[in-house]
């Protein structure tokens, strides 16, 4: 996996990711969103406008820390391009679960075009597919691709987000969930969190 990532200008580091941090995030809603973009297929120079635009947003919502590292969501335990390849074939069943590992951004760069190829950041150059979040959980950049173009949105604290935290706890409590390593990392979150959360309503 490492490899087409840094040639893609994003060096991995294994075993680095904040203690605490939220395993996923969805259901964030307009209310949530801080920022982001959308390019129809068809904007000339695609991969290098969606390159310019997500670095813009990355700088300027705070994605990056002093030395350019964040999260970003992979595949775990996916060790080759083509192994992850043919699990999204084969369907979500057999693809390996999602979790957040650090990175960093080298000088040199192309997540929407080498990235999105690499099939761990979209299915193919224009046309990508990722989650990446702040250190320090500030910021939640979330890129999709649709018919028509790429969207990309980036939501401040999604771990304050009562939309955020509604949906988990959905999702936690979810019987017919097939994901059932990601529920109990979620639910394992929420109970972590909680007394927190207590706390600091009681201040």
């Amino acid at each position: 996996m490492y490899r087409p990532l840094r040639r893609a200008g994003l060096e991995v580091i294994p075993n680095a990711v904040p203690g605490g941090t939220m395993p996923f995030v969805f259901g964030f809603r307009s209310e949530d969103v801080v920022g982001g973009f959308s390019h129809r297929y068809e904007t000339p120079r695609l991969v290098e406008r969606l390159n310019e635009d997500w670095y813009h947003l990355a700088v300027s919502s705070g994605l990056l820390d002093q030395r350019r590292e964040f999260l970003v969501m992979l595949p775990e335990g996916t060790r080759t391009h083509g192994a992850y390849f043919q699990a999204m074939h084969w369907g979500r069943s057999g693809a390996a679960p999602a979790v957040w590992t650090r990175a960093r951004l080298l000088e040199r760069w192309d997540i929407m075009g080498r990235g999105a190829s690499s099939a761990f950041l979209g299915i193919r150059a224009g046309h990508p597919g990722f989650g990446m979040m702040a250190l320090d959980s500030s910021v939640y950049i979330s890129c999709s691709t649709g018919e028509r173009g790429v969207d990309v949105v980036a939501v401040g604290y999604p771990d304050r987000s009562e939309n955020i935290l509604q949906q988990l706890e959905w999702f936690a409590s979810w019987r017919d969930n097939s994901d059932r390593v990601l529920q109990r990392r979620v639910a394992a979150w929420l109970a972590d969190r909680a007394p927190t959360a207590a706390s600091r309503s009681e201040r």
